[in-house]
């Protein structure tokens, strides 16, 4: 994919009160970052906004689909949520779902930090 397409430049337009906003072809799809990092992916003209424990729930209670994919013969679940369509006609709830994918982000990469801290440290010095 290397042309947005309409879908992807809408949305972006509804997201268009971030600041530091990019938008980065991926996948076969789109990554929506700030402040370097993703909150949302963009594919096959859908939007997925980013998903964690504190946050699934409220996707699954409105009906809303994880985004899966097919690899090497095994469905994959990703821990993003088909947005829900309230977005795109409300400003405010644009805000509100943009901001509970942005924390779920930060909350993913506070845990996965000491992680890759911790191998950089185990690895063997260069000899």
């Amino acid at each position: 994919m290397s042309q947005r397409n309409e879908f992807v430049e809408f949305a972006i337009e509804q997201m268009s009160f971030i600041e530091g906003l990019r938008v980065r072809a991926m996948f076969g799809g789109y990554g929506v970052y700030r402040d370097y990092r993703i909150f949302a992916i963009i594919v096959d003209d859908r939007l997925y906004f980013k998903a964690d424990s504190a946050t699934r729930g409220e996707f699954e209670a409105k009906g809303l689909s994880p985004f899966t994919y097919v690899a090497r013969g095994k469905s994959v679940t990703m821990q993003y949520f088909e947005a829900p369509p309230e977005v795109f006609e409300e400003p405010d709830a644009m805000r509100s779902w943009v901001q509970k994918a942005y924390e779920a982000a930060v909350r993913a990469k506070q845990t996965k930090t000491p992680n890759k801290a911790l191998r950089r440290t185990r690895k063997k010095p260069r000899r």
